[in-house]
């Protein structure tokens, strides 16, 4: 972790602009093409779930306005986040919290995501950590959604990204999955947001290259 000093007045101001509004966050819903991804992972046995949370997972970590937080008057810069993300539970009806650590390495990151994915079904946490190395994901597999906002704190306002799948569909030839993302504008700019969806589709293009045989 180090501390951020933006050294580039336009920059700034662009960040003190967006960080004193009362809604400093904006999100973003666009359909990416999943059709590579899903035919690969189906061809070698991979779960949908952890092969997308690790997706997600690896590009936000891949760009450095993605590990930024505010915390105070600092803003800091994570070397790495990790992914909390919800699951569906057996002895509930709502969803329980699922952490897991991120690893570069597709497989090692499944494997654990799995097992953690597992216990989280037996014994539900919904609990507020006082943290803000997370990547907050969600899941509505129900929706092919448009739009999507997040509860969240808002005085002060954290900056930690939310990032939300919905039901995959068919578009001609194509499959194709609402994702959402939902960042801190006085970190986040729309340039990042075009460079985290370019990023995302590139390697769901081609699973074979991070994701290997299974």
């Amino acid at each position: 972790m180090r501390e951020i000093k933006f050294t580039d007045p336009h920059r700034k101001k662009h960040f003190d602009l967006f960080n004193h509004m009362n809604h400093p966050h904006y999100c973003l819903c666009a359909n990416v093409e999943i059709t590579a991804l899903l035919a690969h992972l189906k061809a070698v046995g991979i779960s949908f779930t952890p092969a997308i949370v690790y997706l997600i997972s690896r590009v936000a970590n891949e760009i450095p306005a993605f590990r930024q937080r505010i915390r105070g008057e600092k803003v800091i810069e994570h070397e790495q986040v990790n992914p909390s993300f919800s699951v569906h539970t057996k002895v509930s009806d709502v969803f329980s919290f699922c952490e897991v650590t991120y690893e570069p390495a597709a497989s090692s990151f499944i494997a654990s995501a799995l097992a953690q994915m597992k216990r989280m079904e037996e014994a539900p946490v919904l609990e507020d950590q006082d943290r803000d190395d997370y990547l907050f994901l969600s899941a509505l597999p129900w929706i092919s959604f448009t739009g999507l906002t997040h509860a969240m704190h808002y005085h002060p306002c954290d900056s930690v990204p939310r990032i939300t799948w919905g039901k995959y569909f068919e578009e001609g030839d194509k499959i194709k999955m609402p994702l959402s993302v939902q960042v801190h504008h006085a970190l986040v700019d729309g340039r990042h947001m075009g460079q985290y969806y370019q990023q995302w589709e590139a390697l769901a293009a081609e699973p074979a290259r991070w994701l290997g045989m299974g």
